[in-house]
């Protein structure tokens, strides 16, 4: 139970690394906020099966990335509730496939307003709170594309590296009032994306691997549970790539 008496805020919650994030904080007894782009019946009936099983209190929070009113309004919910929040994890992301000559202007700022600007929206408005209690650890989602770039990725391997350069910023402004800021990289993981991708095309992805599989998103969520809890509290300003030894 290495988040119990925690509050965490998690965006993407509805399916892939959010979905698989929010369980394994409640599991772990954290009191979460659930920002989920749409009302589900079948993600409400989830969540409030698991907040009784780990008797914890899950609130969903619903906004779209792309609306910025929407996510004021979402954050001032969130902050209305007047708790503390040890927890930011800015998971929700979108992924546009195109070479450089073929992604238009328009497309670019389409993700970076859902990859980027309001990820720096959602944390403006939760260092609130941190800020006053004088702690608190921020965890951005980037990707191995923004470190290494990706062929047919460029608006999506951009956002993902001004993510990385904001992340390290924060650590460095924030940490002396106790805040913790850190990103994770992840490489090919097994979710609803890849999936959709040929068998050929999966084997390619994965060949630099030093471990030539595909990643969980358990073992993407078990890194985001040990930068939220305690386990971490000297670790700031930090990338951790989680590839399988893409990188290597």
């Amino acid at each position: 139970m290495l988040l119990k008496g925690k509050t965490a805020v998690i965006t993407g919650c509805l399916r892939g690394i959010g979905r698989t994030t929010m369980d394994l904080f409640a599991e772990n007894r954290a009191n979460i906020f659930a920002c989920a782009q749409i009302e589900d019946v079948e993600f409400s009936s989830h969540i409030e099966k698991i907040a009784k099983k780990y008797d914890i209190s899950i609130t969903p929070i619903y906004f779209d990335l792309m609306d910025e009113n929407a996510i004021k309004s979402g954050m001032k919910k969130i902050l209305s509730a007047k708790q503390p929040i040890d927890i930011l994890v800015n998971n929700a992301g979108m992924t546009s496939n195109a070479l450089f000559q073929m992604t238009s202007i328009a497309k670019m700022r389409d993700v970076f307003e859902v990859d980027f600007f309001s990820q720096m929206l959602i944390t403006q408005s939760i260092v609130r709170v941190m800020l006053k209690q004088k702690s608190g650890s921020i965890i951005n989602i980037s990707s191995i594309a923004g470190i290494d770039g990706n062929a047919g990725q460029i608006a999506y391997s951009a956002a993902k590296a001004a993510l990385i350069g904001a992340t390290k910023t924060m650590a460095l402004e924030l940490g002396s009032s106790g805040i913790r800021v850190n990103a994770v990289a992840p490489g090919v993981i097994d979710t609803d994306m890849t999936r959709s991708l040929s068998d050929e095309i999966k084997t390619e992805l994965i060949a630099p691997a030093s471990i030539p599989r595909l990643g969980t998103k358990e073992e993407v969520a078990k890194v985001l549970l040990y930068l939220g809890s305690d386990l971490s509290e000297y670790v700031t300003g930090q990338v951790i790539r989680i590839d399988g030894g893409i990188g290597c």
